[in-house]
């Protein structure tokens, strides 16, 4: 029995592998990637490298053995994802793994906005499968925001559509140690976790905290959808995806991102990591 995480040389998987390290020998850990070479280091350290890719479901049929924990990390490709996970369940399903866990998104069949059409899909397809299963169902990545803090700093704006809407966001690096967690304890299984930091904040308070951290003068540019759209475009934002991240501010404008519901920091057994930390270490 292995340990599995796919898309581990991914931004989330990375930590989450690393996390794993740390709880136990990398004889137990396994990872599933597209590229060998990204991988390299992790098999140096004992690490069972398994070659495979979510958009090629006949190399996903030797990746996963009976009893493999195994984590599904939610593709990159919107649009694709549901054809992808389904892929991947199905060889899980065929391997006999012992859980699933899945990284979804905060609300499950409750969040009402385009985006998580994938992720509700892919748990319906997990629950038909009949898997032991767990749902990790992540809200938003502080990076989300702190990896565009250039662009802020340069227009001196945090610009949204989603009015005075609060975000209870905390790290990647919290979603990966939950993630570690469910995979390595026990009683994980057949359950459902809403993940979210402590803490929920609007763009007026993060954009007044950025000002704050950094000296400069940084405000909330709070602008209907429409326009909010033309700034994304303007700025070289695919427009279908420009078109998924102004829907994703209307759902903050109605609450969908603000739950708190605590079951992050219960897992990961410490505080999330406030937003304000994110954007000190964004700004060195």
């Amino acid at each position: 029995m292995s340990i599995v995480v796919t898309g581990a040389t991914g931004a989330l998987g990375r930590l989450v592998v690393e996390e794993l390290l740390a709880k136990v020998p990398a004889t137990e850990v396994a990872v599933v990637v597209r590229n060998k070479e990204k991988a390299a280091g992790l098999a140096a350290q004992g690490v069972d490298v398994r070659i495979a890719d979510y958009s090629d479901p006949a190399s996903l049929a030797d990746v996963f053995r009976a009893g493999d924990r195994v984590l599904l990390i939610s593709g990159s490709e919107v649009g694709q994802r549901v054809p992808q996970h389904l892929a991947v369940v199905k060889a899980a399903e065929a391997a006999g793994v012992a859980q699933l866990a899945y990284t979804g998104i905060l609300g499950g069949p409750e969040a009402d906005f385009d985006l998580a059409a994938e992720h509700k899909a892919t748990e319906q397809a997990i629950l038909d499968s009949g898997l032991p299963h767990t749902f990790l169902r992540n809200g938003w990545y502080h990076e989300n925001y702190t990896g565009k803090l250039a662009g802020v700093l340069a227009h001196g704006a945090v610009v949204g559509s989603a009015g005075e809407g609060r975000i209870a966001s905390a790290s990647r690096a919290d979603y990966a140690a939950a993630a570690a967690a469910v995979l390595t304890g026990e009683g994980h299984l057949n359950q459902v976790y809403e993940l979210s930091g402590d803490t929920a904040w609007s763009l007026a308070e993060y954009a007044a905290e950025v000002a704050r951290q950094s000296g400069r003068e940084v405000s909330y540019a709070a602008v209907p959808a429409d326009a909010h759209l033309t700034v994304l475009t303007g700025a070289g934002v695919p427009e279908g995806f420009a078109t998924l991240l102004v829907d994703v501010d209307a759902a903050i404008s109605r609450g969908r991102l603000a739950g708190t519901s605590g079951d992050l920091a219960r897992l990961i057994g410490r505080p999330t990591t406030p937003v304000s930390e994110a954007i000190a270490a964004a700004l060195v």
